[in-house]
């Protein structure tokens, strides 16, 4: 029985227009109210899934950072948290500048999280357009939320880094993922999300043994079930591992192509379509 429900953020839980349907969060109710535990696994910082956390009003932490930190939305209590040390994150520095990428350094584990960064480039539009967006999202607290240093290293030794980013082509970070995994080893993990159509591919690099999947386990175990008990929906290659994990697990129907192929995995309708509602429908309510 599922006892568990995961649902990854973009592409997934959200629309195109980045909201939550009356349909999935009505289905989502129906599911709490048969006793399943519902929370969002997401790439997204715990500051940016915050306030869709919120007006979602699931009934368990949510997993942030790809796993790497589980925490309460209302009462930013920590759950479980992975960290990147300083030798680590200052080598992740070094490859990312020779090879010409402008990083993300996310910290604060115990706060709402404050990410860092140090210049973006004219060329650099992705980064420029999440900047806005941040700052659009956070309204009055958009200096803490985000916050531009002249040195990344002046803040390693006063906060907890939780993960750095990189973004670009697909191209582009297809070759820095080489480079980062050359160069860092099991030091680390590296998960990308990619988006062919948009020639973008974000690089999460996160603490090693750090995934949605790992974080969904600690949740699971937590609350004494097994990955049987558990249902995940997901669209893209951060999700794997959990999808791996999962006994249920449901793949959208805008997901990459080669995770739709999976036998092992469901598909269900896709995010403009209330993909999320119909998977649970099908799966936890059995209509």
């Amino acid at each position: 029985m599922i006892k568990l429900l995961a649902l990854d953020l973009d592409g997934t839980l959200l629309n195109s227009q980045g909201k939550i349907t009356d349909e999935n969060k009505l289905a989502i109710e129906k599911a709490e109210k048969l006793g399943v535990l519902v929370t969002i696994a997401t790439g997204r910082r715990f500051r940016d899934a915050r306030p869709v956390a919120l007006e979602g009003n699931f009934n368990a932490p949510i997993l942030t950072h790809n796993g790497a930190l589980i925490k309460y939305a209302e009462s930013l209590k920590t759950v479980a948290s992975s960290l990147i040390s300083i030798k680590t994150t200052k080598e992740i520095l070094r490859v990312g500048k020779n090879f010409g990428s402008e990083p993300l350094v996310s910290a604060d584990p115990i706060g709402k999280g404050t990410l860092y960064y140090e210049n973006v480039s004219e060329d650099n539009i992705p980064l420029q357009r999440y900047i806005l967006w941040s700052k659009l999202l956070h309204g009055k607290e958009a200096e803490d939320a985000l916050h531009h240093v002249n040195d990344l290293h002046s803040i390693l030794e006063e906060t907890e880094i939780i993960h750095i980013s990189y973004s670009g082509t697909c191209n582009e970070m297809n070759d820095l993922q080489k480079i980062l995994k050359e160069k860092l080893q099991l030091s680390v993990n590296i998960l990308s999300t990619v988006y062919p159509k948009l020639n973008f591919t974000l690089l999460d690099i996160l603490p090693p043994k750090t995934s949605k999947g790992e974080g969904l386990n600690k949740l699971a175990a937590i609350n004494n079930l097994k990955p049987e008990n558990v249902m995940v929906v997901g669209d893209n290659f951060n999700d794997l591992e959990m999808l791996e994990y999962a006994g249920t697990s449901v793949v959208m129907g805008n997901a990459d192509a080669s995770l739709l192929e999976r036998e092992e995995f469901y598909t269900t309708l896709s995010n403009n379509e209330n993909g999320v509602a119909a998977a649970i429908n099908k799966h936890i309510l059995g209509e």
